[in-house]
């Protein structure tokens, strides 16, 4: 999972194989990029981070022509101190590595990525909430499919490693720099009770290049997540809304 601004709701479409290959040929050898920004609601896997509140963002990016890359991302988040018993863990860092390539006429993305959150003390509820996954992406055309799957415990659920992701999207350009990205993903998360921590979420997100390094996004998100299990400070934190950021890079 790289999140740039709204981490599941940004659009993952590589475009043309051809222009990718160009792309690549034109590029450095290597490159780091920067990025911050904010958002209205952090949501995550249609799952609302922040409590439904806004939330602030930035990441590093380092791509190396090969096509291995690395990175780091951070956000503000609410919902492990806001979970019972639990009074640490307001910052989530992400930590990716991966490789990306093409075979034919379909481009592949692969890698690792780590969960940190810092000082958190989710295990008097649970499991510790830092997570490890591993994930595959595959693109043909203008749409994305990829596959998440957790090697440790997930978001703090007790025996719950070999958790799973399974998301679907596609990028269609507009033009004038606008850009439309509709999304559907499924999480299963292992042995909850009742099935009740999996879920499906969708999303249609419209993003606009504003020019020098900022973009804006607007995403409508949804889940049919269980109200009891993703309910926490009298808050459902897979509700129906509408999700607006602000993003610079350089």
């Amino acid at each position: 999972m790289k999140k740039i601004l709204v981490p599941s709701l940004i659009a993952l479409a590589l475009g043309s194989v051809t222009g990718l290959a160009q792309a690549q040929a034109a590029a450095p050898a290597s490159s780091l990029s920067f990025n911050v920004g904010a958002v209205s609601d952090y949501r995550y896997r249609g799952i609302s981070q922040s409590r439904l509140q806004p939330a602030l963002q930035g990441g590093l990016d380092y791509a190396d022509k090969s096509g291995f890359y690395v990175g780091a991302w951070g956000s503000s988040i609410k919902w492990i101190k806001d979970t019972p018993g639990v009074t640490k863990g307001a910052t989530e860092l992400d930590l990716y590595a991966g490789y990306k390539g093409a075979v034919g006429d379909v481009a592949y993305d692969v890698g690792f990525l780590r969960y940190q959150y810092f000082g958190n003390n989710y295990v008097n509820y649970g499991a510790n909430a830092n997570t490890n996954e591993i994930y595959g992406a595959a693109t043909f055309g203008l749409v994305t499919a990829k596959y998440s799957h957790a090697i440790s415990n997930l978001f703090g659920n007790i025996d719950s490693k070999n958790s799973y992701y399974l998301d679907l999207s596609a990028a269609f350009d507009l033009g004038n720099g606008f850009s439309l990205t509709p999304h559907v993903g499924y999480q299963k998360v292992k042995n909850v009770p009742a099935d009740a921590g999996s879920y499906t979420d969708y999303s249609l997100t419209l993003s606009k290049d504003l020019g020098n390094g900022l973009s804006a996004t607007a995403a409508a998100v949804g889940t049919d997540a269980d109200k009891v299990f993703y309910n926490l400070k009298d808050k459902f934190n897979g509700k129906s809304g509408l999700v607006v950021g602000l993003k610079y890079a350089f």
